[in-house]
């Protein structure tokens, strides 16, 4: 038996280790950061500043600058760059090309991502399946997956092919050749290459839901539509606001799949702004594309803030 006297320094002992228990806890964690030299970091450092902090600081100094092909030396020219190219008629219409494909393709990428989330909720042996069959398309390059929809939907390509079987007859769609659809077409092949992504972020919403919620709503009597319109969709906000905001700027940002389905045509009617300024970049006039690749950066972080806060502001309603 443990007398008072014997179970009180115990105690007390006891005591005084768990008070200092989180200064040793502290002193071990400022000795292995000493253990961990920063000039480590040196490698990762060089690589970042060199091949990703350099060249985004000097796009916002060539802009200003008359580099090109055509001049020995670089000098500082103010802001005639930015006068020339919005001088340029083109420039005006390709932000208007480009506008209009990025609302396309955040329509179609999320349309088809939240279908197929939809349909392959269940988790079955089944749908784990296909959804890693549409998920394949996300690891493809786009420049391949552009090349693939050229040749497919040429005017004597696989898929006139099939349409003239069917049909009894001989069909030649111009399917990337009219002024008419051919945004829209190439708007659906960035749409589905990319599908696979907005999935699997509504596949994780779906599966986060609260069961006792949507439980509640079937006692309640609401049915499927009801239940996915009131219940569902509005608890899909995050998803929403991640797939919205990430499909909008990279469309904008687009350049693959455009250069590899039509290359800007027919007649400019897909040139989106960086074709625009690939051409301009290849016919030597450097600084002039830089200033257009700061127009777009501008013009995507204008656009996309209101944007960003609409979709959160809405998250917080529900």
């Amino acid at each position: 038996m443990v007398d008072t006297a014997t179970r009180g320094i115990i105690d007390a002992t006891r005591a005084k280790d768990r008070s200092a228990s989180p200064r040793r806890g502290r002193r071990e964690r400022v000795r292995r950061k000493a253990d961990q030299p920063w000039w480590f970091a040196l490698p990762a450092l060089a690589v970042f500043g060199a091949f990703f902090l350099l060249p985004n600081l000097l796009n916002f100094v060539y802009p200003f600058t008359d580099w090109s092909a055509f001049h020995p030396r670089i000098g500082f020219v103010g802001l005639s760059n930015f006068d020339t190219i919005l001088d340029d008629g083109s420039m005006v219409r390709d932000l208007r090309i480009t506008l209009e494909y990025a609302v396309l393709v955040a329509v179609f990428q999320n349309g088809f991502g939240l279908g197929l989330a939809l349909l392959l909720e269940r988790d079955t042996r089944f749908n784990r399946f296909f959804r890693a069959v549409f998920f394949l398309p996300v690891l493809i390059s786009a420049l391949a997956v552009g090349y693939i929809f050229r040749a497919l939907l040429a005017q004597d390509g696989a898929l006139n092919s099939v349409l003239s079987s069917l049909a009894g007859h001989q069909v030649d769609t111009p399917w990337l050749g009219s002024t008419a659809w051919t945004l829209v077409v190439v708007t659906l092949v960035h749409g589905w290459k990319w599908m696979g992504l907005a999935m699997l972020i509504y596949l994780a919403g779906l599966k986060s839901m609260p069961g006792d919620v949507l439980q509640a709503a079937r006692i309640d009597g609401a049915g499927a539509w009801r239940t996915f319109w009131s219940i569902r969709f509005p608890l899909l906000a995050p998803a929403v606001t991640f797939n919205v905001t990430t499909a909008l700027i990279g469309s904008m940002n687009t350049f693959d799949i455009v250069q590899a389905t039509t290359g800007g045509g027919p007649g400019g009617e897909t040139e989106v702004f960086n074709i625009y300024m690939f051409r301009i970049f290849g016919q030597g006039l450097y600084a002039q594309a830089s200033a257009m690749s700061l127009v777009l950066f501008l013009v995507v972080v204008v656009l996309a803030v209101p944007v960003i806060v609409g979709l959160r502001r809405r998250e917080n309603d529900q």
